[in-house]
């Protein structure tokens, strides 16, 4: 009996990653058929590829200071010239790419968890417990993402953990009130009154049953809200509340040539420019990923 049991668990277990799988090949199949966002797809993985391998990419340390090249033009010696200081700007973009990336994912993952946490809990139990939580939420959204981003740095100092942390709770409540919609409209449904009736906990119901089925927003949520960390961090570097030097982050980068804009518009330039590439590449991926997971596109 106890043979069987465990035999029934693995099929289970295996049938489900069988079926995860085949949903997944089904969203690649037709997020391929959008080009930009397979385009965004690729600027994304070469911007990974890049942070990873920045030591072997950059020609040079981006600490290193060359005081007789100083404001250097682009060349072949110098890709993106150098700054006043003589520093690569290639290679400090390259660099810079490893800050961004790591504060796009990691302040996203905060916000995932608080939020999605959140909006899970608001929407499963309802009552006063909603009401509490979102009149909560409803306080940190009356302050725009920025704005409170920089408060929360005023107050913790600059600092990466804390520019995390800061852009991280910013965005919280985006995540919170989507999965709070998706759970009120699913939290009803056939397989969580069965998984009720079985005696499972809320946690389990929770985690197991309803958060999976929510997974599309919240992916596409991500997405973009990785875009939109990059930016609240490089504007708050970009304002003094970020990064210090010599810490390369694209930001303080721009911060730094904005006083030799007119002579040397290579030193902001080329991190604005990164920028907005790696911002365009976020949304259309995550466009082309709503696109993708919309059950309405499936044939």
């Amino acid at each position: 009996m106890q043979k069987e049991t465990k035999r029934n668990v693995g099929s289970e277990s295996v049938e489900k990653k069988g079926n995860g799988l085949r949903k997944f090949k089904e969203v690649f199949s037709r997020m391929k058929k959008n080009k930009l966002a397979m385009f965004g797809l690729f600027i994304i993985i070469l911007l990974v590829i890049t942070a990873i391998f920045a030591n072997y990419i950059a020609p040079y340390d981006y600490r290193t200071q060359d005081l007789d090249n100083q404001f250097a033009m682009p060349s072949s010696e110098h890709f993106f010239g150098t700054d006043e200081f003589g520093r690569d700007i290639f290679s400090r973009i390259v660099y810079g790419s490893r800050i961004s990336l790591q504060v796009g994912f990691i302040s996203v993952g905060i916000a995932l968890v608080l939020g999605v946490g959140l909006g899970a809990i608001a929407g499963f139990y309802g009552g006063k417990v909603d009401n509490i939580l979102m009149r909560f939420i409803d306080i940190l959204q009356s302050l725009p993402d920025i704005l409170l981003a920089i408060a929360i740095m005023a107050v913790l100092g600059p600092g990466l953990a804390n520019l995390m942390i800061a852009v991280g709770i910013a965005a919280i409540p985006g995540y919170a009130k989507i999965v709070r919609s998706s759970v009120l409209s699913i939290k009803d449904s056939e397989y969580v009154e069965a998984a009720k009736s079985n005696g499972s906990t809320d946690f389990r119901i929770i985690t197991k049953h309803i958060i999976p089925n929510c997974l599309a927003p919240i992916i596409v949520q991500a997405t973009l809200g990785v875009a939109y960390a990059i930016i609240n961090a490089a504007g708050l570097s970009f304002i003094g509340l970020g990064l210090e030097p010599p810490t390369p982050e694209w930001g303080a980068m721009l911060s730094g040539g904005r006083a030799y804009i007119r002579d040397f518009p290579h030193m902001t330039m080329f991190p604005g420019l990164v920028i907005v590439i790696t911002i365009f590449a976020l949304n259309v991926l995550g466009d082309g990923l709503r696109d993708a997971l919309d059950p309405k596109l499936k044939q």
